[in-house]
């Protein structure tokens, strides 16, 4: 298991299944074309880019080619990598019927060859060696949200503009928000910046 440095951006909820198999990373879907009009997700992939840098691994077919070019544009000139899957002919075993292009997507490229390709641009770092000295890190959950006035409160949108402002990240929505908060912050850093709103 990988653990990469950069969040990976990927086409479907199979692709980043798939990755999760083989990397311990930050996988964003675009949910393939919907990412032209959801206008939240763009935000979060810019920033993303520019701070943790990113991995753009779509399909190798001529939709997944105008998705990356899409996303590039998104990013502007942040750190982007460009990482590609070899055209393979084939079908995914979900599927009844082949793609347009008769090739295979991330989800059905293989494992060892989705963790060579990922190695080749990657920043990894084996996490083998020291899962038994790092505690795992918690995570910030809808719960957490709840609890600190973040989502079903009067005052929610004030008290997320405030934790946008702190992150400096564009103003997001609560699901939106909580993908890029485990991103960007520890659970101690969110909870102090929490702490922090509550004296104003």
């Amino acid at each position: 298991m990988m653990k990469i440095t950069q969040t990976i951006i990927v086409e479907g909820k199979y692709d980043k299944i798939k990755l999760e198999s083989v990397a311990d990373a930050n996988i964003i879907t675009t949910d393939g074309f919907r990412i032209y009009n959801n206008t939240q997700k763009r935000a979060l992939i810019k920033s993303l880019a520019e701070k943790t840098g990113i991995i753009i691994l779509t399909d190798s077919d001529s939709a997944g080619r105008r998705i990356r070019n899409f996303i590039k544009s998104c990013a502007g000139g942040a750190k982007i990598i460009n990482a590609y899957i070899p055209r393979i002919a084939g079908k995914e075993k979900r599927k009844n019927i082949p793609s347009k292009e008769n090739i295979l997507g991330v989800e059905g490229t293989e494992k060892d060859l989705l963790t060579d390709v990922l190695k080749r641009f990657a920043v990894v770092e084996n996490i083998e060696n020291n899962k038994n000295n790092e505690r795992e890190a918690e995570k910030i959950t809808k719960q957490d949200f709840y609890a600190d006035g973040l989502s079903g409160g009067k005052d929610s949108a004030k008290k997320r503009e405030y934790l946008c402002d702190v992150l400096n990240i564009p103003y997001m929505q609560s699901n939106s928000l909580l993908e890029c908060v485990n991103i960007l912050s520890d659970y101690e850093n969110y909870k102090k910046i929490v702490g922090e709103y509550k004296k104003i």
